[in-house]
């Protein structure tokens, strides 16, 4: 169950599914460990580092299904050719490839447990677990900061402006009375 899961929350494009809430707790620990098992990986420069990664690979591999095994990869049921990656080995590929790199200079925390509620048919409550981090989460960070900027900007010229009228209504009522001609009463 906790390989399924860790699969599906690898391969999900969201980086995030929705589960009840024990199997998220579990599934935390789990899929992390194969996370720090990616970085490791990546961290590797000396002799041999090739002979460790692929063994650090090996092991990741274990929190993942092997797929179709014992079965020939070129022809399936009634001569039809099988998919050539299953979802295990698809997630094993985008651990060492995107995730890894995305986490690599994170020391642990890869992921995030939100609380949803209870579920209407049997009151389970559910959960979300999603990676941290993810392109999602980036995005909005910068629509923030981009409208935050903007705010700011748009205060600073607002205040520019307003202090622009204020010397401007100063010195318009001395104008005023200077121009002002004064005729004699009769």
């Amino acid at each position: 169950m906790l390989r399924n899961l860790a699969t599906s929350l690898i391969n999900s494009r969201e980086e995030r599914i929705v589960t009840t809430l024990p199997k998220a707790k579990e599934l935390r620990p789990f899929i992390e460990r194969a996370i720090t098992l990616s970085r490791r990986a990546r961290t590797l420069t000396d002799e041999g580092s090739d002979v460790r990664a692929l063994h650090l690979r090996r092991q990741a591999a274990g929190f993942f299904h092997a797929g179709n095994v014992g079965l020939t990869a070129s022809t399936g049921r009634r001569g039809q050719v099988r998919p050539e990656r299953t979802a295990g080995v698809a997630a094993l590929k985008r651990l060492f490839s995107e995730l890894g790199e995305r986490y690599q200079d994170r020391p642990g925390g890869y992921t995030r447990i939100l609380k949803l509620g209870h579920r209407g048919g049997d009151r389970a409550e559910l959960a979300i677990i999603e990676l941290v981090d993810n392109p999602r989460e980036k995005e909005a960070l910068d629509a923030e900061k981009k409208r935050k900027a903007a705010a700011a900007k748009k205060k600073t010229e607002s205040k520019k402006a307003s202090g622009k009228k204020k010397a401007e209504d100063a010195s318009e009522p001395a104008a005023k009375e200077t121009d002002k001609v004064v005729e004699p009463e009769e």
